[in-house]
């Protein structure tokens, strides 16, 4: 089964907006891919949900949940400094690394999309990973 990292905009726009990133996290949760996420990833969508979109504490924990349900948790060991002009990116590298991940899907085109590959992890948008034929 092929292990996925979503970025923390990925995972925001499957909660607010639907569209791919939705279709994604479902693949997650009928069980076609595996889910990877870190602390960081889950703080961070607190944080951007709270602070943008005005979610409640008890919203974002059930939501939360549900996502750590369907992933694997995953606490990086290994801390790298990958990508200068935004060092939390590199939290999104860390937790595919330590994840094993096959791919990083993101939505981010001024740092992580142009990377397009890290340490054999594959890096791509919410599109381009679902042409993949999922």
């Amino acid at each position: 089964m092929l292990k996925v990292v979503l970025d923390t905009n990925v995972i925001i726009s499957a909660l607010l907006f639907g569209g791919n990133p939705d279709k994604i996290l479902n693949l997650a949760n009928e069980g076609v891919i595996k889910l990877i996420i870190s602390p960081f990833i889950l703080d961070e969508t607190t944080n951007v949900l709270m602070r943008l979109f005005n979610w409640v504490e008890g919203e974002i924990q059930a939501v939360l949940t549900a996502i750590q349900e369907i992933a694997v948790v995953v606490q990086p060991q290994v801390k790298l400094s990958i990508i200068k002009e935004k060092d939390s990116d590199n939290r999104i590298l860390e937790c595919a690394v330590s994840g094993k991940a096959d791919f990083i899907v993101s939505g981010d085109t001024k740092h992580i999309l142009p990377l397009k590959e890290y340490q054999g992890i594959k890096i791509l948008s919410p599109a381009e990973f679902l042409a993949l034929g999922f």
